[in-house]
């Protein structure tokens, strides 16, 4: 044997044990999270991942992965950071191969600390995704690629259960749902997060760097499942300009992830910002926020709409209602400037709005507990009945899920009983939401501090589909 054949067959076999290690590897470690890899994912296909990494500067190297529903059911977007700029922002992805290449934009973002750190944000869109197929993808550049993760595209039409985790106030420090969200993320327990505002405890916190650090904790649960956000009072400095950045939510509100609204099997879903009527000087941006919510709420009232998606979700990070004791002007504020409007924007709050277009649950967080609120009106409970309250509600249910964990305290409920609220609860936890179809939702509280007990459930049911019958004020012009 000649000695180039010799070390041609020397090189060859290390890339065949390396590949065959890396399937077993990678077996093992996705087995742990009952993920099935297919026969067809052979180590030839891993020695291909392998093959693309490149020994570099970590700060080359893509982290704090996430993903975000795109502007329409076909589309996922795939958002990342370097800490070096890298001239090229690409995805590989493929259902038994990566296969399939898409570019997209690397932007820099300066932070507005002292430092002005330098951060390169990534952004790819896929498209003509096949409906509820799982890819595997990794992400990067000449310069470096992520692991290997994997997601599912949105299942097609209304005819599907989607279960979505909803929580807000989760920072990096005493995060305590993270585990298990991370955990259940990987397990497929939910399709996406819902997070209604406050994250990090800051994004901007030294020189952005708190903001990099959560990025990097929740990428164990964003890089599987989409991560859907609304921006809190933490989110506020240098004009929400981390939020704005670190996030690609879907185009169709202001561009900026500061509202926008997407459809997930019978749910419209519509995120907005409380925030502005507490932060903005320029009323003129509550007046703009304003008549887009009511523009979207039009279209999905339209009677071939509402047939198809006959529920309507809203998150904020500010509530409407609450019993916590150590926050009066919200929880028991009768001109809470989100349920009526600012001084000086009389008409422009948004329960009037969300009553004569029959929002059915308004999630919200602030509070560092969880609250679940009879249905209620201009302070008053609109139950379907006395022993069924959400069978038919009249007006909208509330809820506050503001538990998932950060640096500040849990806040308290001096209030044993409350006529407006049914159950409360200072346990560290999340809220777990399953359209169940058409006319049932199922929601259940779970408890970390309880090891994952279920502390609170119960079902919301529309007997007849379409918009629920609220009565309410007519609103003004």
């Amino acid at each position: 044997m000649s000695p180039s054949l010799s070390t041609h067959l020397s090189v060859k076999s290390v890339h065949i044990y390396l590949s065959i290690y890396l399937s077993i590897y990678l077996s093992i470690y996705l087995s742990i999270y009952h993920f099935y890899i297919p026969l067809h994912l052979t180590p030839a296909f891993l020695g291909t991942c392998y093959s693309k990494f490149v020994w570099l500067p970590h700060q080359y190297h893509p982290e704090q992965i996430h993903l975000s529903y795109g502007d329409n059911p076909t589309q996922m977007v795939i958002t990342w950071v370097t800490l070096w700029p890298t001239n090229s922002t690409v995805v590989e992805y493929g259902i038994s191969r990566l296969d399939t290449e898409t570019q997209g934009k690397e932007t820099l973002f300066i932070d507005g600390g002292s430092e002005k750190r330098h951060i390169y944000m990534h952004r790819v869109k896929l498209t003509s995704l096949i409906p509820g197929q799982k890819y595997f993808y990794h992400c990067g550049g000449e310069k470096g690629w992520s692991a290997l993760y994997f997601f599912a595209a949105m299942k097609s039409g209304q005819s599907w259960s989607p279960r979505l985790a909803v929580y807000g106030d989760m920072g990096n420090i005493k995060g305590r749902s993270i585990p298990r969200l991370q955990e259940w993320a990987q397990k497929g327990k939910f399709d996406a997060v819902l997070h209604v505002g406050d994250l990090a405890y800051n994004l901007d916190t030294d020189n952005a760097r708190m903001g990099d650090e959560f990025m990097r904790q929740i990428e164990p649960i964003a890089a599987y499942v989409p991560y859907m956000v609304s921006p809190g009072n933490h989110e506020e400095k240098y004009n929400f300009s981390n939020y704005k950045s670190r996030f690609s939510m879907p185009q169709n509100g202001d561009g900026e992830n500061m509202y926008y609204s997407f459809d997930i099997g019978p749910v419209h879903v519509i995120s907005f910002s409380s925030e502005v009527y507490y932060f903005y000087i320029d009323y003129r941006y509550i007046d703009k926020m304003y008549d887009w919510l009511k523009r979207d709420l039009e279209v999905a009232n339209q009677p071939e709409n509402r047939a198809v998606r006959p529920w309507i979700i809203a998150l904020a990070h500010k509530p409407m209602y609450c019993t916590n004791s150590d926050d009066q002007p919200i929880c028991f504020n009768k001109y809470n400037p989100v349920r009526v409007g600012s001084s000086l924007q009389v008409g422009r709050g948004l329960e009037d709005l969300f009553c004569n277009y029959g929002v059915d649950i308004y999630f919200a967080g602030h509070e560092h507990s969880y609250e679940r609120l009879l249905p209620l009106y201009d302070f008053m409970v609109r139950n379907g009945s006395f022993h069924h309250p959400y069978t038919n509600p009249k007006a909208t249910v509330h809820i506050v899920t503001g538990s998932a964990g950060n640096q500040e305290a849990q806040d308290p409920f001096k209030h044993v009983d409350h006529p407006f609220s049914v159950y409360h609860s200072d346990d560290y936890g999340f809220t777990m939401m399953y359209v169940h179809n058409v006319t049932h939702i199922h929601l259940q509280q779970v408890s970390d501090d309880k090891g994952g007990k279920i502390i609170d459930d119960f079902w919301v049911i529309k007997e007849k589909v379409g918009a629920p019958n609220f009565k309410c004020k007519k609103l003004r012009n």
